[in-house]
């Protein structure tokens, strides 16, 4: 029986999480899943009720007695410095060592996209973001602070382990899906860690002779993801270069009311997101869009074998969106549970 631990967030992220742990609940009425669900009590509400954020041993129980981790957003205005956002996901990610983040990007109905004359076969892809170097270790500091003379200095840190290993889960998966697999660096003005990332590139696609590669700088891809989407499939990157590219993607696609993702250890525990904020000015209201939380759900579920159910989910929030029943973002009537209500019965239809 798969072991879930929920952490249902701060602000909007409680509400969208409350509608996908429904949709869970619904399939599971008949003990098909057969899914324990666990609630946990991490957020700002009980960090400012105790002062704690994650416990060492909070931490170790849900990296050893849980396969899944389901998170809403979190931030609260309550908490400026955003502490125990930091210390729940960055410690997850990065003590958890979830190595890859999964974004997958898929245009859900023809109209969706800003952009003109594409349909869904033209944004279908998927990225893989390097979770746990780059520029957010927090290597670095600050010299001459509050002066004229102040020096910030972030440093951004690239191993061969780590460029490597983020590297062959994009190739394993290029190889399995067989797709077009493309890097992401900015190596003709960052040379040494961009150089290791073309040199990692190449060494390991020696193992995956099928597998058609690709290589872009960052911004050219940028401009050309906007202009000819459908060329790109499979992307690997940086940490720093995946967290924007990513939400380019989900723009594309139509928002990121609508964009699941996963952080990844394959064969170990892994964190499902969906990647909106906690929206604060909107808590409450009954507004949020639950899409990308359901959808987030289903994506845990393809990760936990279940990719038939995953698929049912996907087909009902395809359905929501062609029959127009969808939350005001995305230009429909319903409110928050309305919308999740709506996508739980067309799981039966």
């Amino acid at each position: 029986m798969p072991r879930i631990a929920v952490v249902p967030g701060d602000g909007i992220g409680a509400e969208v999480t409350r509608e996908a742990v429904a949709v869970l609940r619904e399939l599971d009425r008949d003990g098909e899943l057969g899914l324990d669900l666990v609630e946990w009590d991490l957020g700002a509400d009980r960090y400012l009720r105790t002062g704690l954020t994650i416990t060492d041993e909070e931490m170790a129980e849900l990296g050893s007695g849980y396969d899944a981790i389901l998170l809403g957003a979190l931030g609260d205005p309550r908490v400026p410095g955003n502490e125990h956002a930091r210390d729940i996901l960055l410690g997850m990610r990065f003590k958890l060592d979830l190595y890859v983040n999964l974004r997958p990007v898929r245009l859900l109905h023809p109209g969706g996209s800003p952009l003109k004359d594409v349909s869904p076969a033209d944004i279908d892809m998927v990225i893989f973001r390097e979770n746990t170097e780059g520029s957010y270790v927090g290597m670095g500091g600050v010299f001459k602070q509050g002066t004229p003379d102040e020096v910030a200095i972030e440093e951004d840190v690239n191993t061969r382990k780590g460029v490597e290993r983020i590297v062959r889960a994009a190739y394993e998966h290029a190889g399995r899906t067989g797709r077009r697999l493309t890097l992401a660096d900015k190596s003709n003005a960052l040379r040494h860690s961009g150089q290791l990332w073309r040199r990692v590139f190449g060494e390991v696609g020696d193992e995956y002779p099928a597998v058609e590669t690709g290589l872009m700088y960052i911004d050219a891809l940028a401009t050309d993801m906007v202009l000819r989407p459908g060329r790109y499939q499979v992307i690997v990157t940086s940490n720093l270069f995946g967290d924007i590219i990513s939400d380019l993607a989900a723009g594309l696609a139509g928002g990121l009311g609508l964009a699941p993702s996963a952080n990844l250890h394959p064969g170990r525990i892994g964190l499902f997101e969906p990647v909106h904020g906690s929206a604060p000015d909107i808590a409450g209201q009954g507004t949020a869009n639950p899409v990308a939380a359901i959808l987030t759900a289903a994506l845990m579920l393809e990760h936990l074998g279940r990719t038939d159910t995953a698929r049912r989910i996907e087909a009902a929030v395809e359905a929501s969106i062609r029959e127009g029943a969808t939350t005001a973002d995305l230009g429909g009537p319903l409110r928050t549970a309305e919308a999740g209500a709506w996508i739980r019965n067309a799981l039966h239809k």
